[in-house]
């Protein structure tokens, strides 16, 4: 299912699967244009001078982003656009939110596949720390999958949700370190950014890919337990509503 769902979003396109990997291209290099030749923009001190910096670091954000988004931005419809899995067979909607996590999976990886290519290109050194970068992802991935449970199921008995997670999305954005560095804010202020549940993970992200660093391990146990609770809440309380999708359906 989840290979039909991305085979499924570029069925009848000349370029086929071939979108998944022109898209982030463009992406990083408009990226790349803007903010280092038409804004000459800098992240910060901690930062190289070259100018492809600031875009390297933006799409790194922006593939913890789009990962999240693409999967929470959906979930609260999984189980309205699948209504015959409800009606007319048994069938365990608990895996519809894990089909959608493959599909973003699938395209967040190719993200970062052109991520890599760049860096190779541009002559950057790549790091062994590239490859905790599944340790760092993986409890985000909880998190994800915890919420959406839980979206899926309010999504049914209350429709106007849809409408909050595009504005709380939105807000999301703004509020991660994507266009801007934890460390350029106020330390009376940077405590509360990360509250943010993307903020930790985007830091994490650019440590192991581009700056071959280690992760917060500290910071990734104490993660992992609040994800792994958030997804426990989340599976708990769509099993206990799912008696009642028939009937609202």
């Amino acid at each position: 299912m989840t290979k039909r769902e991305v085979i499924g979003r570029y069925r009848g396109s000349y370029l086929g699967l071939f979108w998944s990997f022109v898209n982030p291209v463009l992406m990083l290099s408009v990226y790349t244009f803007v903010f280092s030749v038409v804004f000459k923009a800098r992240l910060g001190q901690d930062v190289s001078g070259d100018k492809i910096d600031f875009a390297l670091l933006l799409f790194a954000g922006l593939i913890v982003f789009n990962l999240f988004s693409e999967c929470i931005s959906r979930a609260h419809n999984l189980i309205l656009i699948n209504v015959n899995y409800v009606k007319k067979m048994i069938f365990p909607l608990e895996i519809l939110p894990w089909i959608t996590l493959g599909s973003a999976l699938f395209h967040a990886g190719i993200s970062v596949l052109v991520l890599l290519l760049f860096l190779v290109g541009m002559g950057h050194p790549i790091s062994w720390t590239l490859l905790l970068l599944p340790v760092v992802i993986l409890p985000l991935l909880l998190l994800i999958m915890g919420l959406s449970w839980l979206l899926a199921s309010v999504g049914v008995f209350v429709r106007d949700i849809g409408q909050f997670i595009g504005m709380m999305l939105t807000t999301l954005l703004f509020l991660s370190p994507i266009f801007y560095p934890a460390s350029a804010l106020p330390e009376s202020v940077r405590s509360y950014l990360f509250l943010n549940p993307l903020t930790f993970i985007i830091e994490q992200t650019r440590a192991v890919i581009l700056f071959g660093q280690l992760p917060d391990w500290h910071g990734l146990v104490i993660y992992y337990a609040v994800a792994a609770l958030v997804a426990w809440v989340g599976l708990f309380w769509f099993e206990k509503t799912r008696k009642g999708f028939a009937d609202v359906l």
